[in-house]
């Protein structure tokens, strides 16, 4: 027992879990942040031609008693495109704020090679 509760000790100390836990809890409420500027901002604005901040009760089509409910999925997927354009605006901000020089640090002997050659072109 004294294993299992050593070990157990062992894994919530860790950094990685620490991390997990630290980014769940951002992704929740990076969830909850995107959903109400859709829901607050996005679907106003296509309210503005269409009349409704949603599609759910546009388009029902009734076949022998069954809805199909067209409207409540062009809705959702309203939703996912304008999701994904501003996650996409933020990954794009984001590689932009912290690109890196991607070029690899010439190594020793590339640099002696270099100076070697240039040695041999003046002396030519």
């Amino acid at each position: 027992m004294k294993d299992i509760t050593k070990e157990f000790k062992e894994f919530v100390s860790r950094g990685n879990l620490i991390e997990l836990a630290v980014a769940f809890v951002l992704g929740i409420t990076f969830a909850a942040l995107i959903k109400a500027f859709i829901d607050n901002i996005v679907m106003p604005i296509i309210a503005i031609p269409f009349g409704k901040p949603n599609f759910d009760s546009a388009l029902v089509i009734t076949i022998n008693d069954a809805e199909i409910r067209v409207g409540a999925f062009i809705t959702v997927l309203v939703t996912f495109v304008a999701v994904a354009a501003v996650l996409f605006l933020i990954v794009m901000a984001y590689n932009r704020f912290t690109k890196r020089d991607t070029t690899a640090p010439a190594s020793e002997v590339d640099l002696l090679t270099e100076i070697r050659d240039e040695l041999r072109r003046k002396n030519d």
